[in-house]
């Protein structure tokens, strides 16, 4: 993190609309939906509510606020997620097993910490800025993951129940403009230069020397996509890096997460429900060994990261995470924080590739064209999509 601009009253009311935001996403579940897990990467709502409300007890007001007691405490246990500086914790695919403690008495543990937050906020300690800022965008993430995690739940439901019919998730899933732009080779700036909040892997900001290159405008819609798929695209292992090509086959792999073929129609799970598939829509939720193998059928790549950021103000991004063909690698001069903090994102740079720009279930006011999202190559349960360049 940088130093940002001093607390002010409006830190508090930011404060509580983002952690209201969180329980409003919730609101569509049932009471039986919140402990659910059917895979170790997919958190239980339950959890993730308890998780971010355990970040700000922990780093913020155990910390910085005289006399706080814990809400419970076995809580530091069950909801820290990764960070061994803080003790002990459960095994990730462990997470669903917490039957106990209830929802309401997760909700009652929110209410709690924000009642402490809102006292600590109104003395406006200003040494706590950065702090704040970083707890109000972990749960914005927890947000989006929130939403990607729903979905895989009730995707893997045999009745695929709709999330919510009425969501208005669906509205940004076209494209509005088509062609190439053509980039001309030179030194670019790379990485934050902002006085704003940003995460720790953005710094180091910092010159990248391009070739020309051109970058797609438009991301791929689902009918190029089913273009790629009745050519025989997941058969050839041509098109697959070797370790695509073994993920693929021992996973059985055939399409997208979420695609079904019912009686020669291709269908989707989506958060309205089990709906048949929008040729034109923007591709969604596709791993990076599909990205590339896709991108190896066209003839074509996916642009790297700096290439990516180079670009960015020149097309329109937000409705897809976008793979790059970068390995997720610390910026020139980058250090880990001291603590427990600077596990969050350090530690991660190993065997991950970088995704750039946001998408439909990005908190609002939660991304820049710095932003540096990373996941393991397979991953396919985010709202992901491929930008295409050359």
């Amino acid at each position: 993190m940088i130093p940002s601009p001093s607390i002010k009253p409006a830190i508090l009311s930011k404060y509580l609309e983002i952690r209201a935001h969180t329980e409003t996403i919730c609101k569509p579940l049932q009471l039986e939906d919140y402990v659910v897990q059917v895979a170790e990467f997919a958190s239980p709502a339950k959890w993730q509510l308890a998780h971010t409300t355990w970040f700000f007890e922990t780093f913020i007001l155990q910390e910085h606020l005289p006399e706080y007691q814990l809400f419970n405490k076995e809580f530091p246990f069950l909801f820290n997620s990764y960070y061994n500086n803080k003790g002990k914790r459960i095994l990730r695919s462990n997470r669903g097993n917490l039957s106990r403690p209830s929802t309401e008495e997760v909700y009652t543990y929110r209410k709690y910490v924000d009642e402490q937050m809102q006292l600590l906020l109104e003395q406006e300690p200003e040494k706590l800025n950065d702090l704040i800022m970083l707890g109000l965008q972990h749960e914005q993430q927890h947000q989006e993951l929130l939403l990607s995690d729903i979905k895989y739940m009730f995707g893997q439901h045999p009745s695929f129940p709709p999330y919510d019919p009425a969501t208005q998730l669906l509205n940004r899933e076209k494209n509005h403009a088509k062609g190439w732009l053509s980039i001309s080779e030179g030194l670019y700036d790379i990485g934050y230069r902002g006085r704003d909040f940003c995460f720790d892997n953005e710094l180091g900001a910092h010159k990248f020397y391009l070739q020309p290159y051109q970058i797609s405008k438009e991301l791929v819609t689902n009918a190029e996509y089913i273009e790629f798929i009745h050519s025989g695209g997941y058969a050839d292992f041509n098109l697959w890096l070797d370790e695509g090509w073994t993920w693929l086959q021992e996973n059985q792999i055939k399409a997208p997460l979420y695609w079904h073929q019912v009686d020669g129609k291709w269908m989707h799970y989506s958060l309205a429900g089990f709906k048949e598939l929008e040729p034109n829509d923007i591709l969604k939720h596709i791993s990076f060994y599909e990205a590339a193998a896709f991108a190896e059928w066209k003839g074509l790549r996916l642009p790297t990261e700096f290439e990516w950021e180079a670009a960015s103000n020149k097309f329109e991004w937000g409705q897809r995470w976008e793979w790059t063909n970068s390995a997720y690698l610390a910026y020139p001069g980058y250090k880990r924080a001291a603590g427990a903090l600077g596990e969050y994102n350090g530690k991660f740079m190993i065997n991950q590739m970088v995704l750039r720009g946001a998408s439909i279930a990005t908190a609002p006011g939660h991304s820049r064209n710095t932003y540096r999202n990373f996941f393991h190559p397979n991953a396919q349960w985010q709202f992901t999509g491929i930008r295409l360049a050359k």
